[in-house]
């Protein structure tokens, strides 16, 4: 397959709104990979490089001349993804004593064999920046269809192996290899995630009297894996963080099991027993060193000694919790009547966390997705956005990035949809930070804003949305001010527009 063909592809999946537009453009190239290209094309396709970052940024793309290397012209066959993923690979390779010449020079023969469309492409991949709208739930659809296997079976599979390019190969091998991908003890499962609630009540009405309510800690997912003695600690992005948080890995140590994996939250607490602020809890993840704790809090177990209990109903997940850990389980009231509900709700506001979880007891462990059998309830308004953009300070502000863009998730994979500005809520030591930060992640700037690649996401806290044509999406936020940024979510963890418009007044 030419490079040029998944060029053409990520073209038209960019210029299309339409979900089955986009799925036929991707089905299609799909169809026609070789099962060595597969995974590379559906790696490229939703923005990913096979070998992971490998340390080229616009700074290095910007100095490398594109003519090819020694005035050779390449073979224009030799641009197919086969050839491309090979250079690549070489390129990540590369490291140690004179590795900065060789790199530039495999770098610069790479750019010269490819043309304007195709360099533009790669130059986006390799720092980060394909935006094209391949989002990963519509590329597990486009790989089913692509295979003619079950839609179901894709999802199941992605959700226990957390790779789309793995699943793309063993969807292509068959059904027998696509089933045969199960719960690994070590290998982190996409987390299981919750659609907020208008209310305690309309939580409570719409999943019915077989549900538990548990408290929502103003902490950071976690989830914990350990088979003997080796245990692994990973955020909801399922990065590693089990050197940086030794006091959960003695947690999980000690508990009466051979093998587990449970999810949960970590927080730091006060000496009276209260959160910290939510940064003093993620600066922990990235050092050991300090002199807070992270408590865990586990709501969930997915697999116990030796017995994968994904599928099992969350009443049964929550039985055999309590029984392991009862000393590390999440407060959590079962069956509560409209008043029990309430007094749990109070309870953990009064215990400065964010708000409950209700969740069907019926339940089984749907990764990946925001279904309704989990519902938060805050008792204020917020959403997970992206920041796009931010202009200039004035006054007091001179010389800071202040006045943020904010954008929300396009749930059919297109570019983040505007939804408002707001400058509250930044104190001078957020607003030193976004100056500083900012340039890191920028895309293009004019001479009152500068944007941002869709990269950071930023908690909001918001009295409504409003109608209004200013903004693409036909909302706008009211009253928006922010909260914290979100340094473990991505932007594909971001509240849609869908959520957001959901929020007018009168709309169900």
């Amino acid at each position: 397959m030419t490079l040029a063909a998944v060029v053409d592809t990520s073209a038209a999946v960019a210029a299309t709104r339409s979900r089955t537009a986009k799925k036929a453009a991707l089905s299609q190239l799909l169809r026609g990979a070789r099962a060595d290209e597969l995974p590379v094309v559906v790696s490229w396709l939703t923005g990913e490089l096979t070998q992971g970052r490998i340390g080229v940024g616009w700074r290095s793309l910007a100095a490398i001349d594109a003519a090819p290397t020694d005035g050779e012209q390449v073979d224009a066959g030799a641009t197919t993804v086969k050839w491309v993923n090979a250079q690549l690979s070489e390129l990540a390779a590369k490291s140690g004593a004179g590795s900065t010449r060789r790199r530039r020079e495999i770098l610069t023969a790479l750019m010269g064999a490819l043309t304007d469309r195709e360099r533009q492409f790669v130059s986006r991949l390799l720092v980060g920046e394909l935006r094209q709208g391949a989002l990963e739930g519509l590329m597990v659809d486009a790989i089913a269809e692509a295979t003619d296997a079950p839609p179901a079976a894709v999802r199941r599979a992605f959700m226990l192996s957390g790779s789309l390019a793995g699943t793309a190969a063993a969807a292509m091998d068959g059904a027998e290899a696509l089933g045969g991908i199960g719960l690994v003890v070590g290998r982190p499962v996409r987390p299981m995630l919750a659609s907020p609630a208008d209310s305690l009540a309309a939580a409570a009405d719409d999943l019915g009297a077989e549900i538990v309510a548990e408290y929502k800690l103003d902490g950071a997912r976690i989830q914990v894996h350990r088979a003997g003695d080796e245990v692994h600690v990973f955020t909801r992005t399922l990065r590693e963080i089990t050197d940086s948080v030794p006091e959960l890995v003695d947690v999980v140590r000690g508990l009466p099991c051979r093998s587990v994996i449970l999810d949960g939250e970590t927080l730091a607490l006060t000496d009276a027993g209260r959160p910290r602020p939510f940064a003093e809890t993620m600066s922990r993840f990235g050092s050991a060193e300090g002199d807070l704790l992270l408590h865990p809090f586990f709501f969930d177990c997915l697999h116990l000694d030796g017995v994968d209990l994904i599928d099992e109903p969350l009443a049964r997940r929550l039985d055999v919790l309590e029984h392991l850990a009862p000393a590390h389980r999440m407060p959590a009231i079962r069956r509560p009547d409209a008043a029990q509900l309430q007094a749990h709700f109070d309870a953990a506001i009064d215990a400065g966390h964010e708000g409950v979880m209700v969740k069907d007891l019926a339940s089984p462990y749907m990764a990946g997705r925001r279904g309704r059998a989990w519902q938060k309830v805050k008792p204020v308004h917020t959403l997970d956005l992206v920041v796009l953009g931010a202009e200039w300070g004035y006054g007091r502000r001179t010389g800071y990035l202040s006045n943020l863009h904010l954008g929300a998730r396009d749930p059919h994979g297109g570019a983040p949809v505007m939804v408002g500005k707001t400058f509250k809520g930044l104190a001078d030591a957020l607003l030193a930070w976004q100056t500083e930060e900012f340039p890191r992640h920028e895309s293009h700037r004019d001479s009152h804003t500068v944007y941002l690649r869709p990269e950071l996401v930023v908690e909001i806290e918001l009295d409504g949305v409003q109608r209004s044509p200013r903004y693409p999406g036909g909302v706008a936020l009211r009253f928006a001010r922010v909260l914290r940024y979100r340094p473990d979510k991505t932007a594909l963890d971001a509240d849609t527009i869908d959520t957001v418009r959901a929020m007018l007044v009168g709309q169900t």
